[in-house]
C-alpha cells in the first residue's frame, strides 16, 4: 500500500472508530482492508494496548454494577426491564428510543422483545461489550451506530435478529407495519456507509464484474414500501426479510440483473416487475 493510501485508510478508519491515528495504523497493518480492521476494532479496541505498571489492564465490567443498575430500571412486579424503564434508560443514555442504535443494543443484550430486557441478557450482553456504568454506555453507543452502518457482517446479524426481536409472540411473520417501521430504520442506516455496499454481478466465467455498476438508491427504499402497501397483506415472512437484503446488496440501479428462475421470494420477483415500470415511466 502507498503511502499515501494508507493515510487515507486512517483518515477513513478514524472517523468511523473516533480512534486515534496510531491505533488506526496498528489495525490497518496489521488487517489491511478498512472493513476487516474497523470490524476487528470494534470486537477488540484494546488489541494494541500493553498494559504497563504505569497503565494497568482495564478493570473487568462490574456483575454487581450491572445488577443494580438492572434493578433501577427492571418492573417492580416482575423480573424484566419493560418499557417504562426502557424509557427510563433513554433517558439516562440521552438516546430517542426510536433511534436504530437500540437495534444493536437489542442485538447485543439478546432483548426478547420491543422495550424488554432480561437479567441475564442485560448482564452478559454489557460484560461482553466491556461496561458497567451509563457513562460508559453512553460512551459506547456511537461506536455501535458507526459499526452498524460501516460492517456488513454486523449489520447482517443485527438485521436478522431484528426480525425474531420483532415478531409477536406465536406469529410466524413480522407484522407489515412494524417491518416497515424496522426498515425505515435499518436501511436509511446502512447505506449511509458500507453496510449495505453494493456487490458486483459476476461474469459468466465466474469472474466479478470490473464495470462501475450502479446499485441499490435510497429512494428505492419508499418504492418498496408504496409497493407493500399497494399489494396488501398483513405481515412479511422470514425469507422475504431474509433474502431482501441479499437482493438490495446485488441488485443493480435499473433492476436489469434480477434473475426470475432464481430462488427468490415471489413478493421481490414482483417487486422487480413494479420497479422497472416505475422506471420506465
Amino acid at each position: 500500500m502507498t503511502d499515501q493510501g494508507m493515510e487515507d485508510n486512517i483518515i477513513q478508519f478514524v472517523g468511523v472508530t473516533g480512534t486515534s491515528t496510531r491505533d488506526a495504523r496498528n489495525f490497518l497493518e496489521k488487517y489491511k482492508r478498512v472493513d476487516v480492521a474497523v470490524d476487528a476494532y470494534f470486537n477488540n479496541p484494546h488489541e494494541f494496548n500493553t498494559p504497563t505498571r504505569h497503565q494497568p489492564a482495564p478493570a473487568a465490567p462490574s456483575t454487581s454494577k450491572l445488577t443494580t443498575l438492572f434493578n433501577s430500571y427492571k418492573d417492580p412486579d416482575g423480573d424484566e426491564i419493560t418499557v417504562d424503564g426502557t424509557i427510563k434508560l433513554c433517558g439516562d443514555l440521552e438516546v430517542d428510543p426510536e433511534d436504530v442504535v437500540l437495534l444493536a443494543v437489542a442485538f447485543e443484550l439478546k432483548s426478547p422483545g420491543i422495550g424488554r430486557w432480561t437479567k441475564q441478557g442485560w448482564t452478559e450482553g454489557w460484560k461482553a461489550l466491556r461496561v458497567d456504568t451509563i457513562p460508559a454506555m453512553k460512551a459506547l453507543l456511537p461506536q455501535l451506530r458507526a459499526k452498524l452502518s460501516n460492517d456488513p457482517a454486523y449489520f447482517r446479524k443485527v438485521y436478522n435478529y431484528t426480525f425474531e426481536f420483532g415478531r409477536s409472540e406465536g406469529q410466524r411473520s413480522l407484522g407489515m407495519d412494524s417491518a416497515q417501521a424496522f426498515w425505515a430504520l435499518l436501511l436509511p442506516h446502512g447505506l449511509t456507509g458500507s453496510a449495505l455496499s453494493h456487490i458486483r454481478a459476476e461474469s459468466s466465467d465466474g469472474d466479478v464484474s470490473m464495470e462501475d455498476e450502479e446499485g441499490w438508491k435510497s429512494e428505492y427504499v419508499q418504492w418498496w414500501f408504496d409497493f407493500l402497501n399497494e399489494k396488501g397483506g398483513k405481515g412479511v415472512s422470514k425469507d422475504t426479510w431474509v433474502m431482501f437484503l441479499d437482493f438490495l446488496r446485488s441488485i443493480d440501479c435499473k433492476f436489469s440483473n434480477h434473475n426470475i428462475e432464481e430462488a427468490w421470494p415471489s413478493t421481490i420477483d414482483d417487486f422487480v416487475e413494479y420497479a422497472r415500470k416505475r422506471l420506465g415511466n
